[in-house]
């Protein structure tokens, strides 16, 4: 994984597999249908209701856990329940790592939303807006944190791309305004928003979560078209569909639609409703639900808990759970007669050296968008002024990100941004700030530091308390995004534009370092006094000692962007559909996704007259790099047949043959530059045009590999095509064909920076 993102894919999937290493041996997990025949053997030997409190959250006479999501215990059949927590970026609620704080289910990853909008509030804790790059780092993120006994969670299916009226809201006249429905055509979901989930159930995902909003009308929890057709046949899903907490509206139409399991479910202090629970087992008892429904979803629900063996030896509930969850959702005293409920006791500590890769990911994660006559790295410079609201702790408190939302869409004012709000953050437990790293840096270096972090100040071009004029200006900005709300602009904020401006016409050296959840506009980029820009996102908790280290270069900005900046807004996607507040149409909150599949790269490459800011996948490094203009294809099996082979059967991602290597591609790449440093190729396919229908790409990204060089070090690298790579969903047939004619292969080191290419005859 050699892409950033917010937070960066490299960082994520090597975090997982650093943190797999440090808390549990890796286990491997048993057969599909063996963990199956043990888990209907459980639900045989239950009552009805204990069956009901396998697929309602806090249902059940058992001990209820102290977790966001909890099942109930069965105590007869020492089944100790099972406990959920969010999120994809880390534990949320909690200060470290998941299995052994005694976490079954983490809530993630996340591939929905996508990034159709960039202003999306939820896009930071996915993977960006390309379905390939998702897909692969859906597919590393699930293997490798199942890999440790923990059940993941892949969210939110599907077309879950705004925040904006994503859940049903109620007029004074009790007229209810269904949530928003994202209108998909066939083509569009499996080629682009199915895609990534497709590599998460063929890694074995043991769940997947449906999304609050409405996929062509229907509300994604209770679509039996996407949830059993696609999921659970075409995919061959064959662990548990659970709803997002309060996503569930009916009883018998979300049962029947496919759904397995109701979250928060029996808990009448999180405010939402339970449709399961009760009312489930009346639907049973009435005949609404069928037994065997029933049994299909309990056993759907036990069968990934048998096969990553969490009935055996899986580490006990940290003790500090309950009471962490009570004063992260509730406070201290907004509730005074719930605060004797938990006894305060400090958390179990087993974060290990995760601190050493976090730092190590973060700066791995960040791409280098500008670099005038090599500004970086940093060398013998002594004298800095540090800018910006982004560079110190936050005043609002070291440990807690609130979440913002509609009141404070800004987030707070002064502090660093290293995670976005919503389920999707984390708690700190050492938090290291940009300021804090830096200057303990410069100090050891024998250098000066000079501070200004009010933004409105910078902006104002009030400079008083700086002199002398420093060598190096570094400017910290940031911008927020979070869950239940979306973006207001693709803009930095804080009054970020006229901040550079102005510390440009102080500092003829001025080095821009952004923290924030993807795309942001940068009309600044050109200004000649703006040497080194720098786009860090989302990277953690040791978030300023990564960017030193990049600054210093101690370590390369091997990051690539994983989507396109533009130059304007107008040019960032389909905006955030809005409905005016007076309506009374129900059914007002509809949009037609009529972009098909032209978002980011794949719309500049479309309109030719477009051209982005920085491109996808480009980023800088400090050295040079180049490609050989050949690329060599070897086909695998000697041609390529048009059809998916059936007869090789259907497995949890779908056609096998679908996943079948078909040919290989090689290209040599050379470092050029006067350093080491790391490359990214990138390969990108494009069909043919003529014998595809309408809406096809001009190129998709199909590969991408990352390689170490040495000063004058040539090597090469591979990309493995599987049949799918090469494929176009048939609405007709409803199949995965490779057209007739020439596909032409691309490789370079982004979508617009091509080097090489040739083609293949079908």
């Amino acid at each position: 994984m050699h892409f950033a993102t917010a937070p960066s894919v490299v960082c994520l999937i090597t975090a997982i597999r650093l943190v797999s290493a440090v808390d549990s041996p890796l286990i491997t997990p048993l057969a599909w249908d063996e963990a199956s025949e043990k888990a209907k053997s459980f639900v045989s030997q239950l009552t009805m209701s204990e069956k009901i409190g396998l697929v309602t959250g806090s249902y059940g006479s058992g001990p209820i856990l102290p977790c966001v999501g909890t099942l109930a215990a069965v105590e007869r059949l020492n089944y100790t329940g099972l406990c959920m927590s969010d999120g994809p970026n880390g534990v949320n609620r909690a200060d470290s790592e998941f299995r052994m704080k005694g976490v079954h289910v983490l809530l993630g990853p996340s591939t929905g939303p996508m990034g159709r909008h960039p202003r999306g509030g939820r896009g930071w804790e996915g993977f960006g807006p390309d379905p390939y790059l998702a897909g692969v780092a859906m597919n590393e993120s699930v293997t490798g944190i199942e890999a440790t006994g923990v059940q993941t969670s892949s969210k939110h299916y599907i077309g879950n791309e705004q925040e904006t009226q994503r859940n049903p809201s109620t007029k004074d006249d009790g007229t209810v305004i269904e949530a928003v429905s994202a209108n998909i055509d066939d083509r569009t979901l499996h080629e682009l928003y199915l895609w990534p989930f497709a590599n998460a159930v063929r890694a074995g995902t043991a769940s997947v979560m449906c999304a609050y909003s409405r996929l062509n009308q229907t509300y994604s929890c209770a679509s039996s078209e996407i949830l059993d057709t696609i999921l659970k046949d075409e995919l061959a899903f064959l662990g548990y569909v659970v709803s997002d907490f309060g996503a569930t509206h009916s009883t018998v139409d979300f049962a029947e639609g496919g759904l397995d399991m109701e979250m928060p479910g029996n808990v009448t202090a999180a405010g939402f409703p339970c449709y399961f629970g009760d009312k489930l087992l009346e639907a049973v008892q009435a005949n609404k639900v069928s037994e065997e429904r029933l049994e299909d979803m309990a056993s759907r629900v036990m069968t990934p808990y048998f096969r990553l063996h969490q009935d055996k030896d899986f580490p006990m509930i940290d003790p500090a759970t309950g009471p962490v969850l009570f004063v992260t959702q509730l406070g201290h005293v907004q509730v005074p007669s719930m605060a004797g409920m938990f006894t305060e006791v400090p958390a179990i500590d087993v974060r290990a050296d995760h601190a050493r890769g976090i730092r190590e990911l973060g700066a791995a994660g960040t791409v280098l968008l500008k670099n005038v006559n090599g500004t970086l790295p940093l060398t013998n410079q002594t004298s800095f002024a540090l800018f910006g609201n982004g560079l110190p702790d936050p005043t609002i408190g070291s440990t807690f990100v609130p979440t913002g939302g509609e009141d404070a869409p800004e987030g707070y004012e002064i502090g660093t941004f290293d995670i976005g709000g919503g389920s999707g953050s984390v708690r700190h437990t050492d938090l290291v700030s940009p300021l804090e790293a830096i200057r303990t840096k410069v100090k050891a270096l024998g250098g000066r530091v000079q501070l200004l972090f009010d933004n409105n100040e910078i902006a104002a071009g009030r400079f008083t308390t700086i002199y002398p004029t420093p060598q190096v200006c570094l400017l910290f900005l940031k911008a927020w995004a979070t869950e239940g709300a979306d973006r207001p602009d693709l803009n930095l904020q804080w009054n970020a534009t006229m901040a550079v401006e102005s510390t440009a016409r102080l500092c003829p050296n001025t080095i821009v370092v952004t923290h924030g959840p993807g795309v942001v506009l940068m009309p600044w980029a050109d200004n000649e006094n703006v040497t080194a820009i720098l786009a860090a996102h989302y990277p953690g908790e040791e978030i300023g000692n990564s960017i030193t280290d990049v600054l210093w270069g101690t370590v390369e900005p091997s990051g690539r962007l994983p989507y396109s900046i533009p130059k304007d807004e107008a040019d960032a996607g389909p905006p955030i559909l809005v409905v005016p507040e007076n309506t009374t149409d129900p059914g007002a909150w509809t949009e037609d996704f009529v972009e098909g599949q032209m978002i980011d790269y794949r719309y500049f490459d479309a309109n030719s007259g477009k051209e982005p800011l920085y491109e996808f996948g480009y980023g800088l490094s400090y050295t040079e790099f180049d490609m050989a203009p050949g690329l060599n294809v070897q086909l695998t099996g000697g041609s390529l047949n048009q059809h998916v082979n059936k007869s090789m059967g259907i497995a949890p991602g779908g056609m096998v043959d679908l996943w079948t290597n078909v040919a290989v591609v090689t290209v040599n790449v050379t470092n050029t530059g006067d350093r080491a440093g790391a490359a990214v190729p990138q390969l990108y396919v494009s069909l043919p045009q003529d014998t595809t229908p309408p809406g096809t790409p001009v190129k998709v990204l199909r590969g991408f590999n990352k390689l170490h060089l040495r000063k004058g070090e040539t090597k090469q690298a591979t990309f493995e095509l599987l049949r799918r790579d090469l494929s176009y969903w048939d609405v007709q047939e409803k199949e995965w064909v490779i057209p007739r004619g020439q596909i032409t292969l691309f490789s370079g080191f982004s979508s617009k920076d091509i080097r090489a290419n040739t083609t293949i005859s079908v």
